[in-house]
C-alpha cells in the first residue's frame, strides 16, 4: 500500500518499530502502537505527535491473546486499519542461565504467538472490507536454521512461511501480506549481541527499505543482499555441510 493513513504498529517503543513509525508520521496519519516499556513507549508517542500524526500508544504484552484483539479491534473501529506491522520480538542470550526449553517457550510466546495475536483480529476486519495490508517481521535467520540461533530462527522461520502462505491465501479478498527479513539492524536488541555483525544496516536506512518494499507491495523484503546471498548459498550446500559451517557461526 503506497499511502496508509490508518497504521498499527507493535514493538514500536525503539528500534525498527520506532523508526518505521518516525518515519510514517505527519499530518492526516493515524499511528497505534505499542510496545513492552512504558516509558520509551511514551517518549516515542510524544516525538510522533511533535510531528502531527494522531497518536494512540498502549503497553500491552503481544503474548496475551485477549488484550491483543481487544486494542487491535478498539483502535479498528476508531478508524479501519490500512496497514498493521506485527514487529514486536525478542532473542534471549543463552547467558541469562535459562534453559533451552524455557527460551523458547518464551521466544515462541512473543515472535510467533505475538505476531498470531497482532493479525489474525486485523484479518477478520480487512477481509470484509476487501482492502488492507499486514506485515510480519521475519529476519534473516529466518530463512534456515541457524545453529547460534535455534528458537530465534525457529520462531522466525516458522512466521515467514506463514506470512507467505497467507500472502497468497488472502490476496482473493484484496489483502496484501508482506514478510520483511532484515539482517542485523542497530537496536536494543543488537546491541548486546557479544560478536560482530556483518554488514550492520543502521535503523532509519531500515526503515525506509522496509517501507519502500510495503508501498511496492514486495512479497518478501529482504537486506543486506549480501548477507541474503551469504544464506541463499548456505541453503545450496548439503545439510551436513551447512549444519558445520553454521556451528562454527556466532552464537546468542
Amino acid at each position: 500500500m503506497k499511502e496508509p493513513k490508518n497504521i498499527l504498529i507493535t514493538g514500536a517503543s525503539s528500534g525498527i518499530g520506532e523508526a518505521i513509525a518516525m518515519a510514517y508520521a505527519g499530518p492526516g496519519i493515524r499511528l497505534a502502537i505499542t510496545g513492552r516499556n512504558e516509558e520509551r513507549l511514551n517518549a516515542v508517542a510524544d516525538k510522533l505527535s511533535q510531528r502531527e500524526a494522531q497518536v494512540t500508544a498502549g503497553r500491552i504484552d503481544v503474548a496475551d491473546q485477549q488484550a491483543m484483539a481487544s486494542w487491535v479491534k478498539g483502535v479498528d473501529d476508531q478508524a479501519p486499519l490500512d496497514l498493521v506491522i506485527a514487529n514486536a520480538g525478542i532473542g534471549i542470550p543463552a547467558a541469562t542461565g535459562l534453559s533451552m526449553a524455557e527460551r523458547t517457550r518464551m521466544t515462541f510466546d512473543v515472535n510467533v504467538n505475538g505476531v498470531f495475536h497482532t493479525i489474525h483480529p486485523a484479518l477478520e476486519r480487512m477481509k470484509v472490507r476487501h482492502r488492507g495490508q499486514v506485515a510480519i517481521m521475519s529476519s534473516v535467520a529466518g530463512l534456515m536454521g541457524l545453529a547460534g540461533f535455534p528458537a530465534y530462527s525457529a520462531s522466525k522461520n516458522a512466521i515467514r512461511a506463514y506470512g507467505e502462505a497467507l500472502r497468497g491465501a488472502y490476496a482473493k479478498h484484496g489483502i496484501e501480506v508482506n514478510v520483511v527479513c532484515p539482517g542485523f539492524v542497530v537496536s536494543r536488541m543488537t546491541a548486546n549481541n557479544p560478536f560482530r555483525m556483518p554488514f550492520l544496516v543502521q535503523t532509519e536506512d531500515a526503515a525506509k527499505r522496509i517501507i519502500k518494499g510495503l508501498a511496492g507491495n514486495k512479497g518478501r523484503i529482504v537486506f543486506p543482499w549480501p548477507l541474503y546471498a551469504l544464506i541463499r548459498t548456505l541453503q545450496l550446500l548439503p545439510v551436513p555441510l551447512a549444519a558445520w559451517i553454521t556451528s562454527r557461526g556466532p552464537s546468542k
